[in-house]
């Protein structure tokens, strides 16, 4: 396997789809034909030699390099190897993810990890709106994998997410975990408006600031410890506001009761 370096010569006019750029479809490509891959350009298919400089690396990583927010489906169904963001992504960045894993070193415009299924996609800076949550028109949000953001997240967060891991190191923006079915949300920051709206299943974990939960959650009776200390020891490992929770005691407060949902917000003291 060969790895590349991709490297943006200036920012687009228009914005660039770079589905199909990942490394298992790009590892036993030659220079020549890597340059005459088509990629979308507004309406149009142009080759991948009129955006980026194309040049061999030394292990099996993909790198791209450069201001990449008009580079739309970064990581689009990928299915295993490395990809690195050297700069900010553009819209759909890791959708459809199945495994390997994606580092992006910057922002992230909307839609990241949308309908992910496994591997691992890191975000150093912010994410957009419908992290983790559907394509347009669909009904099913992430159900696999981990998605890491290290600054702040927009709205609807999670939207019908279904399964995996999102840990979110800063603030999360209104509707976190709207219509949860399952899986874990993790929020380090502050949490805004109408957080858990018509949750069913599934876990919201309050590192930071504790949001007053509404009418129709109830505290839970019973305690979880050794639930807790399962989930804490493995949030902890990402650090942050996450590394000391295994020894913080919680309040748990399930719901959303006004759609029979009997997923839970974990309160961390």
């Amino acid at each position: 396997m060969t790895g590349w370096t991709l490297r943006l010569r200036q920012a687009p006019t228009l914005r660039v789809d770079l589905r199909g750029v990942t490394p298992s479809a790009l590892a036993a490509m030659r220079t020549a034909a890597l340059e005459r891959l088509p990629v979308g350009h507004g309406n149009r298919l142009l080759p991948l030699a009129e955006f980026f400089g194309v040049a061999p690396r030394n292990d099996d990583s993909l790198v791209l390099e450069g201001d990449l927010a008009r580079c739309d489906r970064i990581g689009w169904q990928m299915d295993g190897g490395r990809l690195i963001v050297d700069g900010a992504a553009g819209d759909y960045t890791g959708a459809c993810m199945t495994g390997g894993e994606l580092t992006v070193w910057g922002h992230a415009g909307a839609l990241a990890a949308c309908e992910m299924a496994g591997g691992t996609l890191t975000i150093e800076g912010d994410a957009g709106d419908f992290a983790a949550g559907t394509l347009p028109g669909s009904m099913d949000g992430m159900r696999g994998g981990t998605l890491v953001v290290r600054g702040r997240a927009g709205a609807r967060l999670g939207d019908r997410m279904r399964r995996g891991t999102v840990v979110v190191f800063g603030d999360a923006g209104d509707f976190a975990a709207s219509r949860l079915v399952a899986g874990t949300i993790a929020i380090g920051g502050r949490c805004g408006a109408h957080a858990g709206y018509a949750m069913r299943r599934g876990s919201v974990v309050f590192a930071g600031p504790a949001p007053t939960p509404p009418p129709t959650f109830v505290p839970a009776l019973a305690d979880a410890p050794v639930f807790w200390q399962l989930l804490a020891r493995d949030l902890a490992r990402h650090g942050g506001p996450f590394g000391g929770l295994p020894a913080r005691r919680i309040d748990r407060h399930l719901g959303d009761l006004a759609v029979d949902g009997k997923g839970e917000w974990v309160l961390v003291r």
